[in-house]
């Protein structure tokens, strides 16, 4: 008997560059796997736009929007190739960052970029006003200066603001251009700091507090959409996007439109006792719970709730990332130097261990810039050697890394009472066999490295499920994933004191 296929196509948007994967569901009952090709890949990153009062940074979402419809028609192309039609498409991305739309439907201009400096300051204002204790009880997230709602209370004086009938972040704002119906997805969603974390919906109180203390917000709850779940069908290809992208009306699903969110599910975890970094530009180290930890003293240690697939929580933090690599090697090639990941990582295995270890969570590093400069300001500071070759310099970043990553796995296992076995790192990073054998020695744990394209994996199997060519819940899901990874495990060696 002959195994009926599915085809799939998942757009993963993330901070330096998009792609559209088309995944296969193969294979019978028990047995299924994906079969995962990208068919197109586009570039990503902030766009500077001189103001009034210095440089904006933006998202080009024009760009992003051709890339996704590029995309989506080679998709179907090789779908077909192989006797194939889609049967369903899903968009994750980065969180936080909306797009304003006025009545006509119209966008009122390029999004924001999280690492814009307009927020600077902003959030210690709101927290003053709504009462910290009280708003972390409410939407459990951890305060960084671009949460959505910092970014609406910077850019509440626009004029972008005042014209603006509808917010939408970045997977529904493409969404809606796709198949022309306003939803929210409840995973991004809750990014926001708009949601509240127990009831999945939005908060009513946050959002009166934002209008009682900042009136130009009032009719911000009238912006916004109504939540949908992961799994949730959006609506179908309008007759526009049919024409550009050669598909027919091929459903658009909600999926964890967060990246995090999709890569969580695309974890390959064999039961709950599992920790999880999703390593890209930033890294989000967490755990996944049935329920939100809304204590104070998560409130203190800034730990976050963030809302998953099937009714989860991912309880977690983000850690700068391995944005501090990619600009250090920006850096050194504006500069003239040009010196590949490669060449970079091999320079760091023979370096010095633990020579210098900065706090890569400091906020020097999150604009971009010259990371090797800043790093030695770090070092200069903590009385600690000053790493000046490539191979200081990188190994550096690499043990800083590890050593974010075991402080806060301590912090979440801690303050949840979650014990962990193991740690799985999906995303990128996962092919760091450097940072991934560092990360098992600084955090004493056993280290299970891939698939590299988690986010997209978790993407594709929640579409799938929501049309029935994949059954049962997210164990069940995550054995599909497993069956359709290439996995590589870590594990400290014997000889190794966690410091």
């Amino acid at each position: 008997m002959t195994t009926p296929r599915a085809a799939f196509a998942a757009v993963d948007l993330g901070a330096t560059s998009g792609r559209v994967m088309l995944g296969v569901v193969e294979g019978g009952p028990g047995d299924e796997r994906i079969d995962l090709t990208e068919v197109a890949r586009f570039a990503n990153g902030p766009v500077g736009v001189p103001t009034d009062s210095g440089t904006g940074l933006y998202w080009d979402i024009l760009h992003l929007w051709r890339g996704v419809l590029d995309g989506l028609r080679l998709a179907g192309a090789r779908a077909r190739e192989q006797g194939l039609e889609l049967s369903g498409i899903g968009i994750d991305s980065w969180a936080v960052d909306y797009g304003l739309v006025g009545a006509d439907g119209s966008l009122l201009g390029n999004p924001r970029h999280h690492r814009d400096d307009r927020t600077a300051g902003v959030s210690d204002e709101v927290l003053e006003a709504l009462g910290a204790q009280a708003h972390y009880a409410v939407n459990g997230l951890q305060t960084l200066p671009f949460n959505t709602e910092f970014q609406l209370v910077a850019g509440r004086h626009d004029d972008a603001w005042r014209s603006a009938r509808s917010m939408r972040l970045i997977p529904d704002l493409l969404g809606a251009w796709l198949t022309g119906e306003v939803v929210a997805e409840v995973t991004n969603a809750s990014t926001t700091g708009l949601v509240d974390a127990r009831s999945r919906r939005w908060s009513v109180d946050v959002l009166d507090g934002l209008a009682r203390h900042f009136p130009e917000l009032e009719g911000l709850a009238e912006r916004l959409a109504p939540l949908v779940e992961p799994g949730d069908v959006v609506g179908t290809l309008t007759g526009v996007v049919q024409e550009a992208t050669a598909l027919g009306p091929v459903p658009v699903i909600a999926v964890g439109s967060h990246d995090t969110a999709s890569a969580v599910v695309g974890v390959p975890a064999d039961g709950d006792r599992f920790a999880y970094i999703s390593s890209g530009t930033w890294s989000l180290v967490g755990l996944e719970l049935d329920e939100p930890v809304l204590t104070d003293e998560s409130r203190t240690a800034n730990v976050t709730n963030e809302l998953g697939v099937d009714g989860t929580v991912r309880y977690l933090k983000n850690v700068m990332g391995l944005w501090v690599l990619s600009e250090t090697l920006r850096t050194w090639r504006e500069a003239g130097t040009e010196v590949t990941l490669a060449d970079a990582l091999a320079a760091a295995e023979a370096a010095r261990p633990r020579r210098t270890v900065v706090d890569v969570d400091a906020p020097e590093f999150l604009p971009p810039g010259d990371m090797p400069a800043r790093i030695a300001t770090a070092a200069r500071a903590s009385g600690q050697p000053v790493p000046t070759t490539t191979g200081e310099v990188v190994r550096c970043i690499l043990d800083s890394l590890a050593e974010a990553y075991a402080r806060v796995l301590d912090e979440v296992t801690r303050l949840s009472g979650r014990e962990v076995d193991v740690v799985h790192v999906v995303g990128g990073g996962s092919n760091n066999a450097l940072l991934c054998r560092l990360t098992a020695e600084a955090t004493g744990r056993r280290v299970v490295a891939g698939p590299a394209e988690g986010a997209a994996l978790g993407n594709l199997v929640v579409q799938a499920r929501a049309v029935g060519a994949l059954q049962g819940d997210l164990a069940a899901l995550r054995r599909v994933v497993a069956r359709s990874s290439r996995l590589r495990e870590f594990r400290p060696a014997p000889d190794v004191v966690r410091p």
